[in-house]
């Protein structure tokens, strides 16, 4: 390996330093949590897989909380976990709600890694009226079309929570991309429909509870962004960063 790929790994690693303390915790509550889930259950490679993909996923949401390049490949990782995770439960639409992750979300951090973090902290943007209008439109009609064809064409048995929760996340993926602050209302919603989600997958036998437990973690990182987080100006003040207009 030479230096400059040496270079390239310790500054991703860096990428993990000076996040804000209540993201930490929010992580070791996670990673004790899914611990003592993966302790108290029997080990299957959906177990072990799951373990890893909510360790990670929880990083990455939590990069992306803190504007640190590192949620790419924390994204991409966790993705696949959760794409066998989905794949296992029949929860098709959160497969491509992974997919659809890895093309806003992953790739565009990878390629452009070392200019992300001062490009997205510095260039974020609000809704107006019109972008309001039509992220809610664009919600509604993914939610009705995937919906359909997801309860036509395959054996889901959950056809429309795994509809809501996908379009709800796809369209904040899509926001994320563009640097919409307004992105974290939908990651809310989004974290809420996952919760139902793999709670009535679990209750009815095909998931573990791992996945529930991951999706309200993400909700409380949700709520932790409102504060903290350079993408709003409470967050922005306490870092030194000008107000978004």
């Amino acid at each position: 390996m030479n230096s400059e790929n040496e270079n390239y790994f310790v500054w991703l690693f860096n990428q993990l330093k000076g996040w804000p303390v209540q993201n930490y915790c929010l992580w070791f509550f996670a990673f004790g949590f899914q611990l003592a889930l993966l302790i108290g259950t029997k080990l299957t490679s959906v177990t072990v897989i799951t373990f890893i993909g909510t360790l990670l996923g929880t990083l990455c949401v939590l990069a992306i909380n803190a504007t640190k390049a590192i949620n790419g490949w924390l994204g991409l990782i966790s993705a696949a976990c959760f794409i066998y995770a989905g794949w296992s439960a029949k929860n098709y639409l959160s497969i491509f709600e992974q997919l659809a992750y890895v093309v806003t979300l992953d790739l565009p951090v990878i390629l452009a890694v070392k200019s992300w973090n001062n490009d997205t902290k510095n260039h974020l943007r609000k809704f107006g009226g019109k972008e309001w209008l039509i992220a809610i439109v664009g919600t509604l009609l993914v939610y009705v079309v995937s919906g359909y064809l997801i309860g036509k064409f395959t054996n889901d048995p959950r056809p429309w929570i795994d509809a809501i929760s996908f379009a709800i996340s796809l369209t904040a993926g899509i926001m994320c991309f563009m640097r919409y602050n307004n992105q974290y209302y939908w990651w809310l919603a989004s974290g809420i429909f996952q919760l139902i989600l793999w709670g009535v997958t679990f209750a009815q036998g095909d998931s573990t509870l791992a996945m529930a437990v991951n999706s309200l973690i993400y909700v409380t990182n949700d709520i932790l962004a409102f504060t903290v987080s350079p993408w709003f100006n409470a967050g922005r003040k306490k870092q030194g960063l000008a107000s978004i207009k």
